[in-house]
């Protein structure tokens, strides 16, 4: 009877709760490019704006392999009407004959097949940025229309994709003298459901950035979206540069390198050292290309690529860089007798601190952490980089030695203000345990004590704490009002910015600590709000918080933490009819639903109409409801201007409210933004503002 009931429960186990079996049948194997479009996200990382970029950097990065290889020199990238991009290298054109092993064209076989390609055979590539061979097979599936032409041995040949799958086989379709290969592809709408939308200034660095990676190689972007289809001409030749097009293009081409990088890089910084460092070596078959130079900045700049793809977290390679620059510097410190007995040596902190660096490295077998390619794993570049960098560095070091006194004088402020800035930080740490780390007295705080469901309101002044900490939700909502306008804190070290009472407030509210203590899972608050005023001030206020959080609390940001409220601008009544504008657009479409024409005026007050003296009440009533009713519109300031249930109705009611979440989309092109607006080059803020604003729409 046990042996039964043992075979009954593994037969009820084997059907499982729903009762249907789970036998060889329930298994789904997923064939050809369908595992691409069934979870984008595992080779593209997302849906979004990212993923969709992403199709062109897979697309790219093969062209680029192929003058990497040193068979191409000219690469063009255009967008085309109808959100169709159009990629197009002068390389030797992907092989169109026939696969042995697939029985189809070795174009067909890369194009509608996972992890098939030339980047697995080292004769064919001795350095690619492909690992799984996934890119152009992966833009195929999750494009709606794809188009491939190869100039190769005096042939133009041509195969058409729907969803991934070929419409025919390969065919000949001319002759051409040229050599290369176009990839055209439209991606699939079902795929990127927030929208197929290009932004040009996103690809114009990307490719920038490349271009200065792939010395000697010309490439080239346009913006050709806006021109007529036919004008274009698909198949016709390889680049459409000289077609002459009257649409927006680029042309990067740059012979310095990393070196040229790293200049660009440090435009708007003041060098603390005149001459740039640079190597480029290879050993044991890793090529190592490292430029650096340290400037008057606080901030560390650290850029790392690994076979010319951008790795925005880092890796192997940046970690031998560390390494080597920490020893390197100290060694010279010491020998130099700039770093005395009595001092301590430095720290990674220290020698990171005002740093601009490139780290580059090329192999033959390379590892990434996910098919994004954001960190390198490959073990051997820590080694490759820790060798050929140090004594490259060492080096320069002993031949320029009033650029080496001056980057060890920047180091040895580093560490004497990181002595300083830990001694305010523990006082301040300490003084917390002290009073029992109470949270300022200037923050009405949450009951909940969930941080998923907490929410800091950040406001400008104490008008908007009284409105706010009034209309607001007590059980979630915590009110934080800031004083004034916050230090700068793009050039002020962490002993400046604790003698900040506002910004001390923020950070014991916030409960993550900051510095080398900071810790993300003890914020108290998984939104941050920021709700500045509507006006120039309150615009600078929450320019400076978002320096703050970005300089010093980066993964707050990067954890979709903060956001930025919009109160309305205009509250407009008509009689008992009541709306909310929050743009000027927003306030003529009320506008025109209440019957007021645009350009009309719109009487912002209903004054009381005079009648003759004995005139019956009876008359007056009649008069007034034949009378139209008056529009009163009434323009915010700033949320102190607002009673705590307009507020509370308008900006801080969860299912009416809106909240802009803060990304950073391109870290390299915020932390350029903040040293322009936020740093000491008054020449360079002010060509910027110069030159933007026409776009500023400002209430002065």
């Amino acid at each position: 009877m046990a042996k039964m009931a043992q075979n009954e429960d593994k037969k009820r186990g084997a059907k499982g709760a729903a009762g249907h079996a789970y036998d060889a049948s329930s298994i789904t194997v997923l064939e050809g490019l369908e595992p691409v479009r069934k979870r984008p996200g595992m080779y593209i990382g997302t849906t979004g704006p990212d993923g969709l970029h992403h199709l062109i950097n897979e697309i790219f990065d093969n062209a680029r392999d192929e003058a990497m290889g040193g068979f191409a020199d000219e690469i063009e990238v255009a967008l085309l009407p109808d959100d169709y991009v159009r990629v197009a290298d002068n390389g030797r054109g992907i092989p169109v004959g026939i696969h042995p092993k697939t029985k189809v064209s070795a174009l067909e076989t890369i194009m509608t097949t996972l992890h098939a390609g030339g980047k697995f055979d080292h004769e064919a590539y001795k350095v690619s940025g492909g690992l799984h061979g996934v890119g152009a097979s992966v833009v195929n599936a999750l494009s709606e229309h794809t188009k491939v032409i190869v100039h190769q041995d005096g042939g133009m040949h041509l195969q058409e994709y729907k969803i991934g799958k070929p419409v025919a086989r390969v065919k000949k379709v001319g002759s051409s003298k040229e050599h290369g290969t176009v990839v055209i592809f439209k991606p699939d709408i079902v795929i990127f459901k927030e929208g197929i939308e290009w932004n040009w200034e996103k690809i114009l660095t990307h490719l920038r950035q490349q271009a200065y990676l792939v010395k000697g190689v010309r490439i080239g972007v346009i913006d050709a979206r806006q021109s007529k289809a036919n004008a274009i001409g698909e198949v016709e030749g390889l680049f459409l540069h000289d077609r002459n097009l009257d649409v927006p293009s680029m042309t990067f081409y740059f012979e310095g390198g990393l070196k040229s990088l790293v200049a660009f890089y440090n435009s708007h910084q003041v060098p603390v050292h005149k001459n740039i460092f640079y190597v480029d070596r290879e050993t044991d078959g890793v090529g190592v290309e490292v430029a650096l130079q340290y400037v008057d900045d606080i901030t560390s700049r650290i850029t790392a690529f690994a076979n010319n793809t951008y790795n925005s977290e880092g890796g192997t390679h940046t970690t031998g860089f560390k390494m080597a620059l920490t020893r390197a510097l100290n060694t010279y410190g010491r020998n130099a007798n700039i770093l005395k007995e009595k001092d301590e040596n430095f720290t990674g902190d220290d020698v990171l601190e005002g740093i601009t660096a490139v780290v580059s490295v090329k192999l033959a077998e390379i590892q990434f952490e996910g098919q994004t390619k954001a960190k390198l794993g490959s073990v051997e570049a820590q080694g490759a980089v820790a060798a050929v960098f140090g004594e490259a560095l060492a080096a320069f070091l002993e031949e320029n030695p009033d650029d080496a006194r001056a980057i060890i004088n920047k180091v040895l402020l580093a560490l004497k203000a990181r002595k300083a800035a830990k001694a305010a930080k523990d006082s301040v740490l300490r003084k917390g345990a002290l009073e029992g780390m109470t949270l300022p007295g200037k923050l009405a705080d949450c009951q909940t004590k969930s941080a998923e469901e907490a929410e800091l309101f950040i406001v400008e002044g104490d008008s908007a704490g009284g409105s706010s900490k009034q209309g607001r939700d007590r059980r979630t909502q915590a009110i934080l009002p800031l004083r004034g306008k916050i230090l700068n804190v793009e050039r002020a070290r962490i002993d400046r910015m604790l003698a900040s009472v506002e910004i001390r407030a923020l950070v014991i509210a916030m409960g993550t600590a900051i510095g080398d203590v900071f810790d993300i899972s003890k914020l108290r608050y998984h939104k941050i709000i920021i709700a500045t005023d509507a006006d120039v001030d309150g615009a600078h206020i929450r320019t400076l918080l978002l320096t703050l959080l970005y300089r010093h609390f980066r993964p707050i940001i990067e954890g979709g933490f903060v956001y930025i409220a919009q109160p309305p601008l205009y509250k407009i009544t008509k009689g008992k009819a009541l709306a909310y504008a929050y743009s000027d657009k927003e306030k003529e479409e009320v506008l025109k639903e209440l019957g007021v024409g645009a350009g009309e005026s719109a009487p912002v007050s209903e004054d009381a109409e005079e009648f003759p003296a004995g005139t019956a009440e009876s008359e007056i009533a009649e008069t007034a409801s034949k009378k139209p009713a008056k529009v009163n519109i009434q323009r915010y300031k700033g949320l102190g201007e607002m009673n705590p249930s307009e507020l509370w109705e308008t900006t801080m009611d969860p299912t009416r409210r809106v909240l802009k979440q803060v990304h950073i989309e391109d870290a390299e092109a915020a932390d350029r933004i903040f040293d322009i607006l936020m740093g000491t080059d008054v020449a360079s803020r002010k060509s910027f503002i110069q030159s933007n604003a026409k776009l500023a729409n400002l209430d002065v």
